[in-house]
């Protein structure tokens, strides 16, 4: 039926409302506070001034697209870029590759903007690449796990098999018991 989790879940979800509630009527007076209250003959001044709060905090977000652009039109430049391919000593499946100043082509003016398909395959391939490193994260994070549990089960192994052993007689070798106690004891102090 339902328990204490669902009531517990309601409670908190009433909880919510209220301080949505709360919200919209603290938001609500505040805009009327900046509004309705001043006399007509000043409210221009308010509004006016308003708006240049509003420019200003926009600058600081103008200058922060324009540097991205400056870095992905140095990016594009570096592509345009030759490389020269040279085959190695020996090998001829195996080549260098040098980068050379001398080749590098420069053009300076407005820069080609990118077609939708441009963006979608950067687009896929960052999707790629993310997949790709979450991929190895979980890899890794599943050997450590294998790893500590091999390591576990190795010591459990090790002390079952001191704590099972017998006497002749088929009686538990208490000797071999405190002596591992002991160690144990030593290895958390």
């Amino acid at each position: 039926g339902r328990g204490f989790a669902f009531q517990r879940k309601q409670k908190i979800e009433r909880q919510y409302r209220k301080l949505l509630k709360k919200g919209r009527k603290v938001h609500s007076q505040q805009d009327n506070q900046f509004t309705d209250t001043y006399p007509e003959h000043l409210k221009h001044l308010y509004l006016a001034e308003e708006e240049m709060f509003k420019k200003q905090r926009r600058a600081p977000d103008d200058s922060v697209l324009s540097e991205e652009k400056l870095n992905k039109a140095a990016d594009s430049q570096a592509m345009r870029c030759h490389y020269t391919v040279l085959p190695q000593d020996g090998d001829e499946n195996k080549a260098k590759i040098f980068f050379s100043p001398e080749n590098c082509v420069t053009t300076e003016g407005k820069f080609k903007k990118k077609t939708s398909n441009q963006k979608a395959k950067e687009e896929y391939e960052k999707i790629k690449a993310e997949r790709a490193r979450k991929k190895e994260e979980a890899e890794k994070r599943k050997q450590q796990r294998e790893a500590a549990q091999r390591l576990y089960k190795q010591k459990k192994m090790e002390a079952y098999k001191i704590l099972s052993k017998k006497t002749k007689r088929g009686q538990p070798n208490l000797n071999l018991q405190m002596v591992f106690l002991l160690q144990k004891i030593q290895q958390n102090t």
